[in-house]
């Protein structure tokens, strides 16, 4: 009879675990986990909104609409009021949810980055348009640049848990219109595969960000058949307006193929009523319009239900993103986009904190904690921003991360079968092992398949902490960064290609920015 071999000991079994490599599909969260779990509204609540929504289009409508959207919106059933704003009638609406596209996939350039945005699926990326970088160590705010917006790029591309890259800051050092909507998009998907999002002031300029596009992606069908980058499109001005040169994008951007996010960002107590209830009808109303828009440009087109009303520090008129009404707020519109099923976006992790500190902490914490299990499929602005999006901070990427990681992991929840039930566990334990689980090979097969581990955070007894010099997470975070901003340099567009495309479009961002510096 052959000797057992004696179990490798808890310890040494766990560091040789965790040192192989465990297949990305068996990671202990994954992009696009099911949520759904937190329900601020009841179903009642959700009905009464959706009818006073509707109620909103039919009889209050929409102003300054242009004679071409007069035209096409009245050919298929709308009408002007007396006071020239264009009204919808409640089943032009209903059919256009219920027509509208559904189960759709933001392409990333790489087919693992690809987001399937259906059901309760959520995703968590970046937005946000700062006009200030935060510079940790001198503690102060400067204008953000294209390079910086590069960097965001490089890395959001490194971070497992920031799952797709929306411009997160306007780069103050190209004041032309023009050249600031192009390199915006230029420099995100030089950094990073992931799906990008941007956005354009104008339709001439959101054409010639697509004819770069589809030379990247290789001709014009292929880009229709995986188009990589959407625009994020303010088509209103709240309370229930249309701005002429969003809705001019808009049609751009159905033209050439271009995912939508239709996004309307009323301010409660200014642009959209003070009582919360009242601002999400306000913003669903005007979602629901732009759908009817897209749909009567292109039935099926994809589109994004962006419902994001802000909120105000009532006292001050400022902009309040890391507030409780904020987290509740954008959680009862994610409860509404999956009320129609409609793919939804909505924003979080806005901090008011001006740095990475406690403060920036608990804020984004429980806004992007609601923000998750609300079943919303894209969480916009989920990490790095702060100051109610006026600064963005490249070492908050790397804290946040570590955050999203953790949120991820409670939108999984807990899997209840016969295994995880663990009743053999205990027997093997209690009766016939060592009274502990520490080695037991249902702990080791769990440890990197259910349990996530952070970069950055310290977890550390405090005996340890001290014998390692008293790690700080902002300046391991700052180490981490300059780690991979010296490193990593995506080179997925090949260097002829770049140079084409410098020769034909007006690229602002240095060459030599994006390439490795030269050893000595």
């Amino acid at each position: 009879m052959t000797a057992k071999q004696p179990r490798m000991g808890g310890r040494a079994a766990r560091q040789a675990l965790r040192s192989a490599p465990i297949p990305a599909d068996e990671r202990p969260v994954q992009p696009g986990q099911s949520g759904g779990r937190f329900q601020p509204l009841s179903r009642s609540d959700v009905e009464r909104i959706h009818h006073a929504a509707l109620d909103a289009l039919e009889t209050i409508g929409l102003a300054n609409p242009s004679p071409s959207q007069v035209e096409l919106f009245t050919t298929a059933g709308c009408s002007m009021s007396e006071e020239g704003r264009l009204l919808f009638p409640r089943a032009l609406v209903e059919d256009t949810v219920a027509s509208a596209a559904r189960n759709i996939v933001l392409h990333g350039q790489e087919e693992r980055y690809d987001l399937e945005l259906s059901g309760e699926r959520v995703y968590f990326g970046t937005a946000g348009a700062a006009v200030h970088l935060v510079d940790i160590e001198k503690r102060e705010y400067r204008d953000s640049t294209i390079s910086d917006l590069y960097d965001a790029a490089r890395l959001v591309d490194r971070m497992e848990h920031i799952h797709f890259f929306q411009r997160s800051m306007v780069p103050r050092d190209l004041p032309d219109p023009r050249e600031m909507d192009f390199n915006t998009c230029y420099a995100s998907v030089h950094g990073t595969t992931k799906h990008v999002g941007t956005s354009f002031v104008l339709p001439e300029h959101a054409d010639e960000s697509i004819d770069m596009l589809e030379l990247i992606a290789g001709g014009e069908k292929l880009w229709r058949k995986r188009p990589f980058v959407s625009c994020s499109c303010c088509f209103v001005v709240p309370p229930l307006r249309f701005a002429e040169d969003a809705c001019r994008v808009l049609e751009a951007c159905v033209r050439r193929g271009m995912p939508l996010l239709l996004l309307a960002a009323g301010q409660a107590g200014a642009t959209s009523p003070a009582a919360l209830a009242g601002a999400v009808v306000q913003e669903v109303a005007e979602v629901l319009a732009g759908f009817v828009y897209v749909h009567l440009l292109q039935p099926g087109h994809p589109a994004i239900f962006g419902t994001w009303p802000f909120v105000s520090d009532l006292r001050t008129g400022a902009m309040s993103g890391g507030s409780g009404e904020q987290a509740v707020l954008m959680a009862a519109c994610g409860q509404m986009g999956r009320y129609y099923d409609l793919p939804t976006g909505i924003a979080a992790g806005m901090a008011d904190s001006k740095l990475p500190d406690v403060q920036s902490g608990y804020e984004k914490a429980y806004t992007d904690v609601l923000a998750g299990h609300s079943g919303a499929n894209l969480v916009y602005e989920a990490a790095g921003m702060h100051a109610s999006l006026l600064g963005c901070c490249l070492e908050s990427y790397i804290i946040d991360n570590d955050m999203l990681g953790a949120i991820n992991r409670t939108i999984r929840g807990i899997e209840v079968n016969d295994d995880t039930l663990s009743l053999a566990a205990m027997r093997d334990v209690c009766i016939d092992g060592p009274s502990h689980y520490l080695g037991h090979d249902q702990t080791l097969s769990l440890m990197e398949r259910d349990y996530v581990y952070p970069d950055v955070a310290n977890r550390q007894s405090p005996k340890e902490w001290n014998e390692s010099d008293r790690p700080d997470v902002l300046e391991v975070a700052r180490l981490k960064t300059r780690g991979i901003l010296d490193t990593h340099f995506p080179a997925h567009i090949p260097e002829a290609m770049d140079q084409a495309i410098r020769a034909r479009f007006p690229v602002c961002l240095p060459r030599e920015k994006m390439t490795p510096p030269e050893q000595p």
